[in-house]
């Protein structure tokens, strides 16, 4: 494997080139380091939120759970593409004109800023979800960057987890989101170019897809059913579910940070062309290497696993390509799933310092310093869920992805709608719908509908409730 180590090296060492160069373009200021000033040019914003809303979600968990549940995982991918698109077409373009307007550099004081007026409640509470809750999908990407290291140089998971942590820290002093930016569109080559290789060359080595389900039907003929079984809420509100998930990208602020970033309101547009030209092949490939490494690598659950690595599943995008491909690729294949990782746990990492500095402390909002000193707290939050928490990274990044958007992203609905809200209202609406997704979580309906549909239906029936005397005409 001395090749892959070498490609593995290589390419890693250009790919972190990439985002320190943009140290040239750095000003010290927090408005560079947390927004890039403003200047991204669209196609780079659209490859950087397509590697940063698809890095250790898709490369490990979207692959291991089309391998465990087989056909049924094209659900998922056809409802977040169209939740997705539906952000980006009505959230998107109004979160960068508002943003803009009133210099919002993170989403929770986008959301709590309104006529020029800060409700200081609002956006300390929103920094601390955004805090927390970044925090855990901060781990979900060190824990998958950890699994490409554990593949390829058998080391213990608790090490890659700091080698992680290290990587994120140097990205992040580099040139904050503009170095993220910058290698984030590195990555989303080397992204594509990885799981088109695993899934030729699985192609050749099974054949097509009749071949292929011919040998997930041997195994077991539910991998070929294109339905879910037993759903207590039926194939509409699974689907439903699904596509909540893929509109939750509104509630992300390591994303929207992107097209707070981006040079236009008009950019929106050309961006999203970028975007979804990668992203549409990107998921279904996954879905496909997924399908191709449940026939190839049957055993896989039943395998010796190192300590630490919690779902055996989700070594199999790393395995499939020590597989399947070459020792020099399955360097640069396992290289581009590590840097993909650490630039999404990257920018996690700095809009969480921005949480902080701007949102919780705003006497620190022009330290440049704090900024630094904030990136390091929150790395290494990060790092102790990563080594502790029992979730596997698909389960990090869901809960995660799914409090953020029924918390913050609810509210913000309301804010660029221009729907009015109380201080207390938005304060409930934020607690009920985390709340509502931790609670599904831990509930035996999880695997009937997707955990972000709850959260977000409980918040807005808060703003339904709280706004009946109004709409009944009982107070004015």
């Amino acid at each position: 494997m001395e090749p892959a180590i070498w490609s593995f090296s290589i390419l890693l060492i250009l790919i972190t080139l990439a985002g320190a160069f943009s140290y040239i373009r750095r000003r010290r200021t927090t408005g560079d380091y947390l927004v890039a000033s403003r200047q991204v040019k669209p196609w780079l914003a659209a490859l950087s939120a397509v590697a940063t809303n698809n890095s250790g979600f898709m490369f490990i968990g979207m692959i291991a759970f089309s391998y465990r549940v087989g056909l049924e995982s094209i659900w998922m991918a056809i409802g977040w593409i169209l939740g997705d698109l539906t952000a980006w077409l009505f959230v998107h373009p109004r979160v960068r004109e508002q943003s803009g307007q009133i210099k919002a550099k993170t989403l929770a004081n986008l959301i709590g800023t309104h006529d020029n007026k800060e409700d200081r409640t609002l956006i300390v509470l929103g920094g601390l979800i955004t805090f927390i809750f970044l925090g855990v999908y901060s781990a979900g990407q060190f824990k998958a960057g950890s699994l490409a290291l554990h593949a390829l140089f058998g080391w213990d998971m608790w090490v890659g987890i700091i080698i992680a942590m290290v990587v994120v820290i140097i990205y992040s002093f580099a040139g904050g989101i503009r170095a993220t930016i910058w290698t984030d569109a590195a990555q989303s080559l080397v992204m594509i170019g990885s799981m088109a290789m695993i899934l030729i060359m699985s192609w050749l080595t099974i054949g097509g897809l009749p071949a292929l389900f011919d040998n997930l039907r041997t195994q077991d003929p539910g991998l070929v059913s294109l339905f879910p079984d037993n759903l207590e809420f039926g194939i509409l509100f699974y689907f439903l579910g699904m596509t909540a998930g893929g509109f939750g990208s509104m509630g992300q602020p390591q994303i929207m940070v992107r097209f707070m970033a981006i040079e236009s309101v008009k950019a929106i547009k050309r961006a999203r062309i970028w975007y979804f030209a990668w992203f549409v092949p990107f998921f279904a490939a996954s879905v496909g290497v997924g399908l191709y490494s449940r026939a190839i690598l049957p055993d896989l659950p039943n395998m010796d696993i190192a300590e630490g690595v919690t779902q055996p599943t989700e070594l199999a995008l790393p395995l499939m390509a020590m597989e399947m491909l070459p020792a020099f690729f399955v360097g640069i294949s396992l290289a581009g799933l590590f840097a993909a990782t650490m630039s999404t746990a990257d920018s996690q990492v700095i809009v969480c310092s921005g949480s902080v500095t701007q949102d919780i402390q705003p006497r620190w909002k022009n330290s440049y310093i704090a900024s630094k000193v904030a990136t390091i707290s929150i790395a290494t939050l990060a790092l102790l869920i990563a080594l502790y928490a029992p979730e596997g990274v698909f389960g990090l990044v869901l809960i995660a992805w799914s409090a953020l958007a029924a918390s913050l992203g609810s509210v913000l609905l309301l804010r660029i709608f221009g729907l009015p809200f109380s201080t207390g209202t938005a304060v409930a609406m934020m607690l009920t719908g985390f709340g509502t997704v931790l609670a599904w979580h831990t509930s035996p309906l999880n695997d009937d509908i997707f955990k972000l549909l709850p959260g977000l239906a409980a918040a807005f029936m808060v703003y339904l409730i709280t706004r009946l005397p109004q709409l009944l005409g009982w107070r004015r």
